[in-house]
């Protein structure tokens, strides 16, 4: 393993993460079995004195868990110096077997992590703890993929070796390349455009009318996870050419240097916020009838597509100006 701060930043989260989720995992179990609201049982009262307790816990870990992506896309960056044949991030991950499974865990746990954090702020608004055994069974689905994410992460780190020979972007992003990404590249450049800003715009305008009435939750939470998966794949295919002016360079991570004066934080940053907080809107949903969220859980629904409309119009803004103002045209 390189002994690099971030690294041991990472390492030291996630093994402070898989400790606080298995003694909340713990007491989940208990509160889910145990919990009655209307007793007034000592053991009651010690569930409840816990549960302030797991939340603090969880709201602090978890939120070390949203940031922990971008810290290991920053570190996995700057590592590809150490690796032959590497570029960027993308060789640095392909540097052994467990890194594009460790950031594709992350994205998934990244967006599961904070559809928690919105739960459990919710649930704490609520007088009568309405939403804690949905919380907690939330939590239990969790732990196992946080778990398997330090376990891999882990193994990751741990066989780095500056002897091995990578594969540069240009290798793991090509058409010719057996892989998911060189299926999305193959895909007709035109067809990827007009999908990726139908929808963007049509998720634009379903937040718009949410905020506005209130109504189509579940239809926003949908075009919002349907939305960041057509972007990911859009910016393999045709952002990405259009970004670096070339039209055989599809890296999703070279954006992340300086050279382009790192355009992949915000972009990266703007695409998940969007989604976390356009996904929230769907899963509060089925809780805007619980008696003690009525008068709260619109608002805060609204302010999730606010928000989410927001960071996904800023991250369709700089698509469109880096298509505008680009040399290449296609």
């Amino acid at each position: 393993m390189f002994f690099k701060p971030a690294i041991l930043a990472l390492f030291t989260g996630s093994l402070l993460i898989s400790g606080m989720l298995l003694f909340s995992a713990y007491y989940a179990v208990q509160i889910l079995q145990k919990w009655d609201i209307r007793s007034g049982s000592e053991t009651q009262l010690h569930l409840e004195r816990r549960t302030y307790l797991v939340s603090s816990l969880m709201a602090y870990a978890l939120a070390f868990q949203l940031a922990s992506f971008f810290l290991f896309i920053y570190t996995a960056d700057h590592l590809h110096t150490f690796f032959t044949g590497a570029m960027c991030a993308a060789g640095s991950l392909n540097a052994n077997r467990w890194g594009y499974p460790t950031i594709i865990l992350k994205i998934i746990n990244f967006l599961l992590a904070g559809g928690w954090l919105i739960v459990n702020y919710c649930d704490n608004r609520g007088y009568d703890y309405p939403l804690i055994r949905q919380k907690y069974t939330l939590l239990l689905w969790l732990t196992p993929l946080i778990l398997a994410e330090a376990v891999i992460q882990a193994s990751y780190f741990g066989g780095l070796a500056p002897e091995v020979i990578t594969s540069c972007c240009g290798t793991i992003f090509a058409a010719e390349a057996r892989s998911i990404a060189s299926e999305v590249i193959a895909l007709p450049v035109m067809a990827m455009e007009i999908a990726f800003f139908a929808s963007m715009l049509g998720t634009l305008g379903l937040g718009f009318f949410f905020y506005r009435t209130g109504k189509g939750g579940y239809i926003l939470g949908t075009a919002n996870l349907l939305t960041f998966l057509i972007s990911v794949a859009s910016l393999i295919s045709f952002i990405s050419i259009y970004i670096y002016e070339l039209p055989t360079h599809h890296c999703p991570f070279c954006i992340l240097q300086q050279e382009y004066h790192y355009l992949g934080y915000p972009l990266y940053l703007t695409l998940l916020g969007g989604a976390l907080t356009g996904l929230g809107v769907g899963i509060l949903m089925p809780f805007r009838e619980v008696a003690s969220l009525r008068e709260i859980l619109p608002s805060m629904q609204k302010n999730l597509a606010l928000i989410s409309f927001i960071l996904y119009a800023i991250f369709g803004v700089i698509i469109v100006y880096q298509m505008i103002f680009s040399n290449l045209r296609m």
